[in-house]
């Protein structure tokens, strides 16, 4: 399995797994896939359904990072993903429970992990890869990620205590909730530091990405990713659409409605419809920061500024540049690099493209499916409270996005929603739909009390390589 950048027009030969999983973003600017994917069968799937009753979410989980990781021992891969997903980490043994609602949607549980979000999933694979690669090569890497709300999180408590990695982790300033500034601001480890920058979240995302565009800095520093820019993020979330369609009876196509932000989550699904998991519709949930839902509607692609992307009360999406739609488009135009790159790097420059007269676009939803709707605050909090009555289940708000937009699609069921987190960490939001304060895992009680530990800096890619130098 070879691996190419989305903007490499060189024809070179694609790079090994394992080196990409180090350098994160390629150096062209552009994303790592696979030179192709994977395919599976129905008898493939009907085998995989028997081994994730016998030998749980990690065995499953196996089979498929098998298929895009072949530079890496069987076994120790083997080792590597049963650390990942050991029972003991998440708060279901099952990992990705799925249960039904009574309106009929299913839910995905993605949420038990240590850090009660669906980044989790991904996070502490990657964790894992990490600490086997460096140590394999006896290196050292200098994590530089940001995030919206869980990204960083979920990122620290996987790399924790890692020997060889360093963390910084860069966050729009206020506009977290209180539980997850407290999640990433109570950890007290020299090898991990927060930065509270001055902006919102694309900001944040612009700052990694200009570091990682200086090859010099890059080299010196041996910076890698944790944002879904890495593949390896991708390839872990890929696991929980088959694990969520093997525990829904029968053998039919089933949609999948996921809260998407930066496009890492259902580009994930996107994948795996294109291995062959009988998905029908991917429905694509965003809240008023509706960059993504207008392009599947309209064809026109227009990044917001931040002076137009709102804070709302589904933080983890107010994003407006979605780093992984990248790779969806590359795919859209047959992988096309040259005209990815004209899109990507000469009309974002101002600030949109338009593929809305091109066949490639007309054609979408025949060959991947996407379908997309907005959610509003008054539409979270129905559905907060909706499906709390109905069923006693309580829904984080962009999880609500989700079976919102899902209830809306028209899209026939089955459709699985995709948990985002666990509710504690929008309180204020439960309580504001429900009158009632969510529950808190044990793990969590009194973070909010503990020392903070962050940096503050402007949006300045100099004060963050002096920070990193310092």
């Amino acid at each position: 399995m070879r691996y190419i950048s989305t903007r490499d027009t060189s024809g070179r030969p694609g790079k090994r797994f394992s080196d990409i999983l180090l350098e994160g973003l390629a150096a062209d600017g552009g994303l790592y896939l696979p030179e192709a994917y994977p395919t599976v069968t129905p008898e493939t799937l009907e085998a995989w359904r028997e081994l994730l009753a016998r030998d749980g979410y990690a065995g499953l989980a196996f089979e498929i990072v098998r298929l895009f990781v072949d530079d890496i021992p069987a076994d120790d891969l083997r080792g590597i993903v049963e650390r990942a997903y050991a029972p003991e980490k998440f708060l279901d043994p099952a990992v990705v429970p799925v249960t039904r609602l009574s309106d009929g949607l299913w839910l995905a549980h993605l949420s038990n992990g240590p850090s009660a979000a669906f980044k989790d999933m991904a996070m502490q694979l990657l964790g894992e890869l990490f600490a086997y690669e460096l140590a394999r090569r006896g290196e050292t890497i200098t994590i530089v990620g940001a995030t919206s709300g869980d990204t960083g999180s979920s990122a620290e408590y996987a790399l924790l205590g890692k020997p060889g990695v360093r963390v910084f982790m860069l966050s729009p300033r206020g506009r977290m909730t209180p539980f997850q500034q407290a999640q990433m601001f109570s950890i007290d480890d020299p090898g991990i530091v927060n930065i509270a920058v001055e902006g919102v979240f694309d900001d944040c995302q612009d700052l990694v990405k200009e570091l990682n565009a200086d090859a010099d800095f890059k080299a010196r520093h041996r910076l890698g990713a944790v944002n879904s820019i890495n593949w390896a993020r991708l390839m872990a979330q890929i696991v929980y659409y088959f694990a969520a369609w093997l525990q829904i009876p029968g053998d039919a196509p089933v949609s999948f409605a996921v809260p998407s932000g930066n496009f890492g989550n259902i580009a994930a699904g996107h994948i795996a419809r294109q291995m062959g998991l009988p998905i029908h519709r991917l429905i694509l949930a965003t809240n008023e920061n509706n960059v993504l839902e207008e392009f599947f509607r309209t064809g026109r692609y227009r990044i917001r500024g931040a002076s137009e992307t709102l804070a709302t009360s589904s933080p983890s999406m107010d994003i407006s540049k979605a780093s992984n739609f990248e790779r969806f488009v590359f795919d859209l135009l047959g992988r096309d690099a040259d005209r990815l790159r004209a899109l990507f790097v000469d009309d974002l420059a101002d600030g949109e493209f338009d593929l809305s007269a091109t066949p490639e676009f007309a054609g979408q939803l025949e060959r991947f499916g996407f379908v997309a709707g907005t959610s509003t605050h008054a539409d979270r909090l129905a559905e907060i409270r909706r499906v709390l009555d109905a069923d006693g289940v309580m829904i984080d708000p962009h999880t609500a996005d989700a079976v919102h937009v899902a209830r809306a699609s028209g899209v026939p069921a089955p459709i699985v929603v995709l948990e985002t987190a666990l509710p504690v960490k929008f309180a204020a939001t439960i309580v504001e739909a429900t009158g009632q304060v969510p529950p808190r895992p044990e793990r969590f009680a009194g973070i909010e009390d503990l020392p903070r530990h962050v940096v503050e800096l402007p949006r300045d890619a100099g004060a963050l390589r002096a920070l990193i130098e310092g």
